[in-house]
Formats: C-alpha cells, structure tokens, sequence
C-alpha cells in the first residue's frame, strides 16, 4: 500500500517550477529524479525528489 501521495508530472512542474516539458525531457534523457511508471502512467516520491535536488546542489 502506498503511503505517501505519488505527484504528477503537472504537479511536480507546479512544485520545482519547471516546466511540464522540462521534467518529459529530463526523463527521457535520465536527468530528472527517479519516477514510478504504472503502465503508461508516470508519478514521483518525495523523498526521490528531494534527494534529486540534493545530489543537484551546487
């Protein structure tokens, strides 16, 4: 069961302020943090999210 709310796209884009277009392209590019794919269905964990921005700092 999960236990903590999986975040869209949309809604990652709205929280980082990047661009929906952006987060697609650092996926595809493997750039971006570690998603979940269901299917066709594409979500992010917090905790990949905030270690993403932390691996990230400069």
């Amino acid at each position: 069961m999960v236990e903590e709310k999986l975040l869209t796209t949309k809604e990652l884009s709205e929280l980082l302020g990047i661009a929906k277009y952006t987060l697609i392209k650092y996926r595809l590019q493997g750039k971006g943090p570690h998603f979940i794919k269901l299917g066709r269905v594409v979500r992010y964990r917090l905790q990949d999210i905030k270690d993403w921005i932390e691996e990230n700092k400069v």
